[in-house]
């Protein structure tokens, strides 16, 4: 009878809260109550793909959920992104009969980092994918080696690992392990020799502690390492993006799948990369996936194109407190060779709690801006002396910078001045108050 009452209460809420904006976690939350242990009295797929690391989880889940419906698959999974134990619970709920069976081919799960240990104590994922680990949002998730000891309670015997050969941290989720397989890239035209960014959280091997030693960068931590005292290195890959041509927009998988790129980023052929290894796992031919993902423009808003007065815009999502994800979208304003100007926003932290803490702005290399092609930057919102402040740390000449405490003025500006190229960047805390102002394409 409580596995009943928790769906049918689930349900109930999710109805209700759909109205007002509230349906995706309170239902879940109301059935645990009720049930606490109701993850475990569901009768699951045959296939259950979790997805989880510190970036990249939600567009990942939309590629898979795309490619295996376009094959024929039926998929549950949580398209709205509430990816906390509560929200994987009102999706599994309202995806299930009422006896408590789903009849779907694949569950597929994007688990926040944190709750994976909570989500999968009930039940086991057939294919786990480990994108990344970085520093993310200090309050929540201390360090990223705390984070690797929270997702590594969710890892079991009976699990299949995808995991990305590029990240040293992630890579220890395979050591001594069989049922593995790895994702990668090869050495691509923008890789560099030296690190690149503000600080460096893989100095140091894992393992043994010794130096640890890179051939290249892709970008951060993220590269081909050894080390020299214990012989901890990036794996040889299963997948892998043989070949990256960023200037035609393209690149190939195993040497046979091209893929076009809708968003020129390595972050994207990343993403791209992780669906492609689990989809063909799932046994849906390489070539059928690569020609899906072609061109796949992201429902999930993390990439939107807009228009505000003469200038042409292009709004990247990069959330607060992550350094890398920010690093990300300054590489891809610049690396598309025209003019441009920044509007950077932080004017409230966080969607989900409060807080002033705005050290994580020392972690992010702002100098990546530093190009001949940067005209402006726009420095938004309730923090834009922070920001200001942190900007006169960098090599940006300050005639270039615009500070702005009104999100709305700095859009009115824009709109009568200029029309070089835009790059918002900004967190989903902040998007609205930016994305009013313009006309999205």
């Amino acid at each position: 009878m409580r596995k009943l009452l928790a769906i049918l209460v689930c349900r109930f809420i999710k109805l209700i809260g759909g109205f007002v904006g509230k349906g995706t976690s309170l239902p879940g939350k109301f059935a645990l109550k009720i049930c606490p242990d109701i993850l475990h009295r569901i009768k699951m797929p045959e296939m259950i793909v979790a997805v989880t690391g510190s970036n990249g989880k939600t567009s990942t889940v939309e590629m898979i959920a795309a490619v295996l419906q376009a094959s024929g698959k039926t998929v549950a999974y949580n398209a709205e992104g509430s990816n906390q134990i509560e929200g994987v619970t009102t999706m599994i709920l309202n995806s299930c009969t009422l006896s408590g069976k789903m009849k779907q081919d694949v569950l597929l799960i994007e688990s926040d980092e944190r709750y994976t240990k909570f989500t999968f104590r009930w039940f086991h994922p057939t294919h786990y994918v480990i994108t990344n680990l970085y520093r993310d949002q200090l309050t929540r998730n201390g360090h990223p080696e705390w984070v690797f000891d929270a997702i590594r309670q969710s890892v079991f015997d009976d699990t299949t690992l995808i995991l990305n050969a590029d990240d040293p941290t992630v890579s220890l989720f395979g050591q001594g392990r069989d049922n593995v397989l790895w994702f990668g890239l090869d050495r691509c035209a923008s890789d560099t020799e030296e690190f690149v960014g503000v600080y460096n959280d893989a100095v140091y091997c894992p393992v043994c502690g010794k130096p640890l030693h890179y051939a290249f960068y892709h970008y951060s931590h993220i590269g081909a390492y050894r080390c020299n005292a214990c012989g901890f290195a990036r794996h040889a890959t299963d997948f892998a993006v043989t070949e990256v041509d960023l200037d035609h927009s393209r690149i190939v998988i195993n040497g046979k799948d091209t893929v076009e790129l809708a968003f020129k980023s390595i972050y994207n052929i990343y993403n791209i990369l992780a669906a492609y290894s689990v989809c063909t796992l799932l046994g849906i031919p390489g070539a059928d996936v690569a020609g899906r993902v072609s061109n796949y423009i992201l429902k999930n808003g993390r990439y939107i194109e807009f228009s505000l007065g003469a200038h042409e815009g292009t709004f990247l999502i990069s959330k607060h407190e992550n350094s890398i994800s920010y690093d990300m979208s300054f590489r891809y304003a610049v690396s598309q060779g025209k003019p441009f100007s920044a509007v950077i926003i932080v004017d409230a932290v966080s969607r989900k709690y409060f807080t002033s803490e705005t050290s994580w702005l020392w972690d992010i290399n702002f100098d990546l801006l530093n190009d001949p092609l940067l005209e402006k930057v726009y420095l938004c919102g309730k923090y834009c002396n922070d920001l200001a402040m942190r900007f006169s740390f960098t090599g940006i000449p300050a005639e270039r910078i615009r500070v702005f405490a009104d999100i709305d003025a700095a859009c009115a500006e824009l709109r009568e001045t200029g029309s070089e190229q835009l790059y918002a960047v900004t967190c989903f805390s902040d998007k609205e108050k930016f994305m009013s102002n313009v006309t999205v394409k």
